[in-house]
C-alpha cells in the first residue's frame, strides 16, 4: 500500500486511539447543554405544555418543526449513500460513512422531539398497543422504527471490514473494548468469499433502503397532507417533503465534509472536486423546490379561496412574511447563485451555499407548521404562536444530543470507510495499463 493512503489511514484511525483535551471540552461542552435541557424538560414535565407557546389552537410548535427537519436531515445518509453505492460514483469513499453516521443520529433525535411534543409522554406505548391503522401517526410511527432499524444495520454491514481492522489493533489489555471488536467483526478476515457476500449483501440493503427512505419522508408528509386544513391540503406535499429532505440533506453532507477535512486534516483525500459534485446536486434540487413552491403558490393563488388567501397574504406581506421571503431569496435562490456563479463555484460558496439551504428548510418546515395552524377554521381572529424558553433550551439539547451520537460513533468508527479506499486504490491499480506486457508484446 502507498505511503499516501497510510498517511491518510493513520489520521483517520488517530482519533480512535486517543482524545485529545479539546475533544474532552467538546464533550463536556454538549453535556453541559443537554443537562440545561434536561432541566428544562422536568420543569415541562410538571408544569405541563402550558409551559410552550403551544395552545389549543397552535397545537404544533417547535418541536413538530424540528422532528420534520431531523427526519428530512436523515436523508442525508442512507439515501445519498444507497444512490451513490448503487451508481457505482467513485467518489463516495470519504462521504458515504460520515452521511450514514448523520441518518442514524438524526432519527434517534427526530424521535426525541415527538416525545418532547407530548404531554403524557408515559402513554408513548399507547400508539403500538391502541393505535388506530387509518391514522397517518401510527403509519409515521412504525415508519420510523423500520427506517431506523434499516439504518443502524446498513451502518453496521458497512462498517465490519474497519472493525475488524481495529479489532487486530486494539491491545489484549483492554479487554472489554477488544472482546467487543471481536464480535462485531464476526470472524471477518476479508477472504474473497466474505467480500462477494459483503458486497452482495450492501447492494441489496441498498436497493432496500431506498424506498424506505422516500416511504419514510412521505408518510411524515401524509401526517399534514391528509388533513382538511386549506395550506395542507395538497397531493403535492409527499413529493415536497422528499425533495426537500434531499436538498437539505445534501447540504448537510457538504457541511459535515467540510468539518471532517478540518478536524481529521484529510485535504488531500477530501477534495474541492467532491465539494463540486455536492454542489451541483444541491443547486438542482434548489431548482426543483422553486418549481415545487411556484406550482403551489400559483395553484392557491389562481383559486384564491377564503382560506388560501389569508395564507398567502400571511406568506407574502403578513405575520410570516420574514421568514417566508428569507426562506425564498437566502434558502432556495442565493444558493443556486453562489454555484452558477464561477466565482463562488469552490468550496466555500459551496459550503455557505449549503448552510443557507439548511437554514431556509428549518424556516420552511417552520412556515408548514405554524402558518398552516394560524389559518382560522372559524371567524375568528387568528392564533399565533413563539417559542418560549424551555423550546428554545429543548431545540438545543437536540442539536447538542445529535452532535454526542455523531462524536461517539467516530470514536467507536472510522469516520470514512477504510476498506471501501482501499477497494478504490485497488480498482485504479487493476485499471493501470499493462505497459510493460506491451513492450514485450513489440518486442517479439
Amino acid at each position: 500500500m502507498s505511503s499516501y493512503t497510510e498517511s491518510v489511514e493513520d489520521r483517520i484511525l488517530a482519533p480512535l486511539t486517543g482524545s485529545s483535551r479539546p475533544f474532552w471540552i467538546w464533550v463536556g461542552v454538549l453535556l453541559a447543554i443537554v443537562a440545561w435541557g434536561g432541566v428544562a424538560y422536568s420543569i415541562q414535565a410538571r408544569e405541563g405544555l402550558v409551559a410552550t407557546g403551544m395552545r389549543d389552537r397552535i397545537m404544533w410548535g417547535l418541536y413538530v418543526t424540528l422532528f420534520v427537519m431531523f427526519i428530512g436531515a436523515s436523508m442525508a445518509g442512507t439515501f445519498v449513500s444507497a444512490v451513490l453505492r448503487l451508481t457505482g460514483a467513485s467518489w463516495r469513499g470519504p462521504i458515504v460513512r460520515s452521511a450514514e453516521m448523520v441518518t442514524v443520529a438524526a432519527l434517534v433525535v427526530a424521535a426525541l422531539f415527538i416525545f418532547f411534543d407530548m404531554g403524557r409522554p408515559e402513554r408513548a406505548l399507547n400508539i403500538v398497543l391502541f393505535g388506530r391503522w387509518e391514522s397517518p401517526l401510527v403509519w409515521d410511527v412504525y415508519g420510523l422504527a423500520t427506517y431506523l432499524a434499516g439504518s443502524l444495520l446498513y451502518l453496521y454491514l458497512a462498517a465490519i471490514p474497519d472493525i475488524a481492522m481495529i479489532r487486530d489493533l486494539v491491545p489484549a489489555s483492554q479487554r472489554i473494548r477488544s472482546a467487543a471488536y471481536k464480535a462485531y467483526a464476526v470472524n471477518w478476515v476479508g477472504t474473497p468469499e466474505q467480500r462477494r457476500v459483503l458486497l452482495s449483501t450492501l447492494g441489496l440493503m441498498a436497493i432496500i433502503m431506498v424506498p424506505v427512505a422516500v416511504m419514510m419522508h412521505t408518510v411524515t408528509s401524509w401526517i399534514f397532507g391528509m388533513t382538511l386544513r386549506e395550506p395542507w391540503n395538497s397531493p403535492m406535499f409527499g413529493i415536497f417533503f422528499v425533495g426537500g429532505a434531499i436538498y437539505s440533506g445534501i447540504g448537510l453532507i457538504a457541511i459535515m465534509m467540510l468539518i471532517v477535512k478540518k478536524v481529521y486534516r484529510l485535504n488531500d483525500l477530501i477534495t474541492d472536486n467532491h465539494f463540486l459534485k455536492l454542489g451541483y446536486l444541491l443547486a438542482t434540487f434548489a431548482a426543483l423546490m422553486v418549481f415545487f413552491n411556484v406550482s403551489e403558490f400559483v395553484t392557491l393563488g389562481y383559486k384564491t379561496s377564503v382560506d388560501a388567501s389569508f395564507y398567502i397574504s400571511q406568506m407574502t406581506r403578513g405575520s410570516m412574511a420574514p421568514i417566508f421571503w428569507i426562506y425564498i431569496w437566502g434558502g432556495l435562490i442565493l444558493p443556486i447563485i453562489l454555484i452558477a456563479v464561477p466565482k463562488t463555484r469552490n468550496t466555500k460558496g459551496i459550503v455557505i451555499a449549503s448552510i443557507a439551504a439548511n437554514v431556509g428548510m428549518l424556516l420552511e418546515r417552520y412556515f408548514i407548521v405554524i402558518g398552516g395552524l394560524t389559518v382560522p377554521l372559524n371567524p375568528y381572529e387568528p392564533a399565533s404562536y413563539f417559542p418560549t424558553w424551555i423550546e428554545w433550551s429543548l431545540m438545543l439539547a437536540g442539536v447538542a444530543i445529535f452532535a454526542l451520537i455523531i462524536t461517539a460513533l467516530a470514536k467507536a468508527l472510522p469516520i470514512v470507510a477504510i476498506w471501501e479506499l482501499r477497494e478504490h486504490e485497488h480498482e485504479l491499480e487493476e485499471s493501470k495499463p499493462n505497459t510493460s506486457a506491451r513492450v514485450t508484446e513489440g518486442s517479439v
